[in-house]
């Protein structure tokens, strides 16, 4: 469903659900400006647009920058559309998963892209908003799909999965230790009564969970929470797809960053990354093959933390994790690697008998820079 057509879900426009404190907006910008402040028209991805903080700081920031944001929830996108509406000759608001983004960009015309944001997660407004049901703290009915319009609610995981596929889904999606437990309370409750409230489930949960680990780590239902709503709108299936999708469509130059919120979409966002940025040719050879050089560099040391400030003005940033990374041209990378490698072999051939050594007259300059971007190396560090 194209996002110039729907009708918001659950609410009437002007009345704004829930505080949106964009996340590391001014590392976001950062890591962006260099992509997108490039002479002419660039193009930017904003694949999770919630409330449409980050886009429109973007937008802002760039006038020569045309937004494509997509969004699968319905409420979102109308009270974006509002947000953004001084930039609408330069917006495209799609009702579309992250995964639909090689269709989305297709059924544009625009065949590859600047710059691509994933703020992934829950939003603020689905948070916040109690009649959703994502909120353990909150009694609502059991939803938790971020699109309304479509699939699956939380309610029908509950009350139809089997015990097996309840205990992988939260030993998965919420890493939880206790799984076959809250997974067996769940079907002695159900065989009473339908479980339909929010809090009725957080309290079987918390029923389920040894007092000493309820004393630690937070509300005892959150992980469950977490996995159930990873599990209704397939947050990691389509984030495993997504990733790759928008990699292949950066621009040279072009750049991405990931903000996670919990481990699972870290390490996908990390192995994505990783399969860009190493070389895939034999380390021996002098020279890259082609097609076998890093097309990608990343922009940081391992994944970024928020700082305390950051945390201090929005608690909800307490988890993220940011990953960055730069597509790279490939002749660049490949001569990078030559000339790298020529280095090496003036070096070694210095410390060889009958050869010179750094104190007869040799350069012992450092090796040429690469820029491919390990987990060791970034212009953030």
């Amino acid at each position: 469903m194209n996002g110039n057509g729907f009708q918001p879900v659950g609410v009437e426009m002007g009345e704004l659900r829930g505080t949106h404190v964009p996340v590391l907006l001014e590392r976001c910008l950062e890591l962006l400006a260099p992509a997108l402040g490039r002479n002419g028209r660039t193009v930017h991805v904003d694949a999770t647009l919630g409330l449409a903080g980050h886009a429109e700081a973007v937008l802002a920031a760039h006038p020569n920058t045309v937004l494509i944001g997509l969004d699968r929830d319905t409420e979102a996108l109308a009270h974006a559309r509002v947000r953004l509406a001084r930039f609408a000759d330069r917006i495209h608001l799609e009702h579309a998963v992250y995964d639909e983004l090689p269709d989305v960009l297709h059924r544009l015309g625009y065949p590859a892209v600047d710059g691509v944001l994933f703020d992934l997660g829950v939003s603020s407004l689905q948070l916040d908003a109690p009649d959703r049901g994502f909120a353990y703290a909150q009694d609502a009915p059991l939803d938790m799909r971020m699109d309304q319009t479509r699939g699956v609610t939380a309610e029908e995981v509950v009350n139809t999965y089997s015990h097996p596929e309840l205990a992988r889904v939260l030993r998965v999606y919420g890493e939880e230790k206790f799984a076959g437990r809250i997974a067996s309370a769940i079907i002695r409750e159900r065989e009473r009564a339908r479980i339909t409230s929010s809090a009725r489930l957080a309290e079987l949960v918390r029923e389920s969970i040894p007092a000493p680990a309820r004393r630690t780590g937070g509300h005892p239902a959150k992980r469950t929470f977490q996995a159930l709503r990873i599990e209704v709108n397939r947050e990691l299936a389509a984030l495993e797809t997504a990733l790759p999708a928008a990699l292949d469509k950066l621009t040279v130059g072009g750049r991405v960053v990931v903000l996670s919120y919990h481990s699972l979409e870290d390490r996908l966002t990390k192995a994505a990354l990783a399969d860009r940025v190493r070389s895939k040719g034999p380390v021996d050879l002098p020279v890259e093959l082609p097609g076998s050089g890093p097309t990608f560099r990343l922009l940081s040391r391992g994944a970024e933390l928020p700082g305390e400030a950051e945390v201090a003005a929005n608690p909800r940033a307490a988890s993220v994790r940011l990953r960055a990374a730069e597509r790279l041209d490939p002749e660049a990378a490949r001569q990078g690697r030559t000339d790298r490698e020529r280095y090496r072999r003036r070096v070694k051939a210095m410390h060889q008998p009958g050869t010179g050594s750094p104190g007869s007259g040799s350069d012992p300059r450092p090796a040429p820079g690469d820029g491919n971007g390990t987990d060791e190396e970034g212009e953030g560090t």
